[in-house]
């Protein structure tokens, strides 16, 4: 594993074959990350990079080495990170952006790099979340496996055409980013709520955005190091605000984001539901309707929170 160093040459690789790398950013989950990482190696298609951006060395506490594998440190926050991650990125073709929770399965690195290399249009690939323990009490690395025995419809359609990527797994062409200085936008604090919509759609001019069937994974949901709860109550009115002002989110879509929140808070407070800080949500959801309404609201006053 090499750290702040370069990234390793892949100039030679054979003719056709994309240059693919993974990046993580991570905090406060140095057991888990490193088990997701040593996954990575799993795959049928090894990656040619896994770049890791964490803000402490101690957030990658025991993270082993293996081929191919960068530890650097950015500053906290993931468009901020997700952005060192693409500075590091200079000698690949293809960026994957993973959360720390997200476990594919083993053939994802190759269905991705087909999709990448036989379609020239796709700026953007997702690949499909056959189970997300992100709406409940989150899953374990055994279920994960145990979702992903069960084989891909290797008949069914390939690509499906979506709206935005979905942030857990995610994968660019950097040439895209590059020539059109695409960047996370950094308005969007901490774990930036909604930030794959708005990158998805500032990329969505430059080529498509599709959903690849067969390259599957599961969100585990793990529920440590996230935001309080009345932090991210707050980005889930302030960011769609925020986003539609800007452009990268229509009023419809922004509008269900928020109101679908708005009701999950309320109903998941009245049920004392206990998995999740609903009452601290919604807490977060009503200091940024005030917000807005005092025409006041923004992203970062999540901070203050």
């Amino acid at each position: 594993m090499s750290r702040d160093g370069d990234l390793p040459d892949t100039s030679r690789a054979a003719p056709r074959k994309l240059r693919i790398g993974v990046a993580i950013a991570t905090r406060a989950r140095p057991e888990l990350v490193s088990k997701i990482v040593a996954l990575i190696g799993c795959q049928t298609r090894a990656a040619d990079a896994i770049l890791v951006c964490s803000p402490g060395e101690e957030d990658v506490a025991g993270l082993h080495a293996q081929a191919g594998l960068v530890h650097f440190l950015g500053p906290a926050g993931l468009p901020h990170q997700r952005n060192c991650l693409i500075e590091r990125a200079q000698t690949l073709d293809i960026l994957i952006f993973l959360d720390d929770d997200f476990v594919m399965d083993k053939d994802y690195l190759a269905e991705t790099e087909a999709v990448f290399r036989e379609a020239a249009d796709v700026a953007m690939t997702t690949g499909v979340v056959i189970a997300d323990g992100i709406i409940g009490p989150g899953f374990s690395l055994e279920q994960a496996a145990a979702f992903m025995s069960t084989p891909a419809d290797a008949a069914g359609h390939r690509l499906t055409e979506v709206y935005n990527g979905y942030g857990c797994n995610m994968a660019v062409r950097l040439e895209i980013v590059r020539a059109n200085g695409l960047r996370f936008d950094e308005e969007l604090p901490l774990y930036a709520w909604l930030e794959d919509v708005d990158f998805s759609r500032a990329l969505a001019p430059f080529g498509r955005i599709v959903r690849v069937e067969r390259a599957r994974g599961v969100h585990l949901g793990v529920k440590s190091g996230r935001q309080p709860g009345a932090r991210l109550g707050y980005s889930q009115i302030a960011n769609p605000c925020y986003l539609i002002a800007k452009g990268t989110c229509s009023w419809q879509k922004g509008l269900f984001h928020m109101s679908r929140n708005l009701a999950a808070n309320v109903y998941g407070t009245l049920r004392r539901e206990t998995i999740i800080d609903r009452p601290g949500r919604l807490l977060g959801n009503l200091k940024a309707l005030g917000d807005l309404f005092a025409l006041r609201l923004a992203p970062s006053r999540a901070l203050d929170l």
